[in-house]
């Protein structure tokens, strides 16, 4: 073993892990006041982990426990780009809440940390690690606004079930290593090969999927969800729904595409219950919601299930759509919570839908993009969202998966009705009191980038969806 190679490889995570030490320790000396400097440095530090995550060649290091791959890539600059927007909303978030603290963008910088290790796991000891890094840090930006006590009941929410799904994962590798007699994604789909899957290697699989399940909030591994995302500060949803979101969503890809190719059957039975139930709850349990911060967690479920369908497909078009849903899906989400982010009237958030009425006349520039972003997850052409369902429901088509796709189809028309319902109370209801003053320079830029890629993405979707493609060949060479 090459101890200067494997580094190499891993620069992107180094830059992260050094530079997030790095702030900690400038943050204990300097106190809050450093957190405006530690934000700045935070973004710099993903931004280089960026470019050195774009640049960098096909490689493995320690033993092959960690991967870098046009898959790792993508995932990984979808991650970066995420969080380092998170870190910017959540900078101004807590100014506005006069709450500033330096652990913020360390929290988030190391659980970005373990997104990245995440999505180049190629060991199930290394994808635990790397989940459990992103996880840890994820607990306690949930619980990250003590004085609130909806705060700190979402963060103690999410730390037991989290636990609790963790327990499972834990469970399900060690019976995936007690029948092939390894962690290695590449060797488990050897021993399969040659030998078949059995019924105590099923029980591991199955216990496997309940626990990366949880992490991506698919039902029935969903209750924390609406808890969490009503409780959570609004940046740190954001980070949830976004970064977290690709990052398992990633992890889970390879974790069932290469080591159990051979047991499809197996696992595309599991992954189409979840998906079914995942579509059905998001689109029927968002419809009766007032908390547009709950509503979001249930179409984030819903989501989730759609994405799901290209798992299930279990094929190169299905792992393509699905990186393309991703993608999308991220984009669209900070848009929309930069407008929750917005909504403050006398100096305190709101959060239900009835306090957007009339926005399209107090604010019309903002009412426009929330629309548009909310058009776009409805999937309604030409914006973005409907080519990103096109490509899954496709996938699962062509995999003969025809009822998988028409209850897609189904769920996503039920769930067209809380998307337009927003739309309608912004453009159609007597106005509300206005929101205070407006977002600010950064918010704006960032909202107008999101809104720009759902409402253009028509005419210039062959960069991202052949980098899409690239991605999803990494995996079935």
């Amino acid at each position: 073993m090459n101890i200067q190679a494997d580094l190499l490889t891993l620069l992107p995570e180094l830059i992260l892990a050094i530079g997030a030490m790095a702030a900690l320790l400038i943050g204990a000396m300097r106190g809050d006041k450093s957190t405006n400097l530690l934000s700045i440095f935070m973004v710099l530090l993903m931004i280089a982990a960026g470019y050195f995550a774009a640049v960098a060649p096909d490689a493995g290091a320690f033993h092959g426990a960690f991967i870098v791959d046009g898959f790792s890539r993508f995932a990984k600059l979808v991650v970066l780009s995420s969080a380092a927007l998170c870190v910017l909303m959540a900078r101004r978030f807590f100014e506005e809440e006069g709450k500033v603290r330096f652990e913020l963008p360390v929290l988030i910088g190391l659980s970005t940390l373990g997104m990245l290790l995440m999505v180049s796991a190629a060991n199930f000891v290394s994808l635990y690690l790397g989940l459990e890094l992103q996880s840890l840090a994820l607990y306690v930006l949930a619980a990250f606004n003590r004085d609130s006590q909806r705060s700190t009941e979402a963060g103690l929410k999410y730390f037991v079930l989290g636990a609790l799904s963790s327990g499972m994962l834990l469970y399900g590798i060690s019976l995936i290593y007690g029948f092939t007699g390894t962690t290695e994604f590449a060797g488990v789909a050897h021993v399969i090969k040659a030998s078949g899957i059995g019924i105590g290697l099923i029980f591991g699989l199955v216990f496997l999927i309940a626990g990366l399940a949880f992490k991506l909030s698919a039902v029935p591994f969903h209750m924390w969800a609406p808890d969490v995302y009503e409780g959570a500060p609004t940046p740190i949803v954001a980070f949830f729904t976004t970064a977290a979101k690709v990052a398992a969503f990633a992890m889970f890809i390879r974790a069932m595409i290469i080591p159990f190719p051979d047991a499809l059957h197996q696992w595309r039975q599991i992954i189409e219950f979840v998906s079914v139930l995942s579509m059905g709850l998001g689109a029927f349990a968002a419809i009766g919601q007032n908390n547009i911060k709950r509503l979001m967690a249930y179409s984030s479920i819903g989501h989730m299930g759609y994405a799901l369908l290209g798992l299930a497909a279990g094929s190169l078009m299905g792992v393509q759509g699905m990186l393309f849903y991703l993608a999308f899906y991220a984009a669209t989400n900070i848009g929309v919570f930069v407008c929750i982010q917005a909504m403050r009237r006398d100096g305190e958030a709101v959060e239900t839908i009835a306090d957007l009425a009339g926005l399209a006349r107090s604010r019309p520039r903002m009412a426009f993009a929330l629309a548009a972003l909310m058009l776009s997850l409805a999937g309604l052409p030409p914006l973005a969202g409907i080519f990103a369902k096109i490509y899954v429901f496709l996938a699962a088509v062509a995999a003969h998966l025809y009822v998988l796709a028409a209850l897609g189809f189904l769920a996503s028309c039920v769930a067209a009705y809380y998307y337009l319902r927003i739309v309608k109370v912004m453009y159609f209801d007597e106005p509300a009191k206005p929101f205070d003053r407006e977002m600010g320079r950064g918010m704006g830029a960032i909202l107008a980038l999101s809104t720009a890629f759902t409402v253009l993405f028509v005419f210039v979707p062959g960069p991202l969806i052949g980098a899409a493609m690239t991605a999803a060949q990494a995996l079935f060479r």
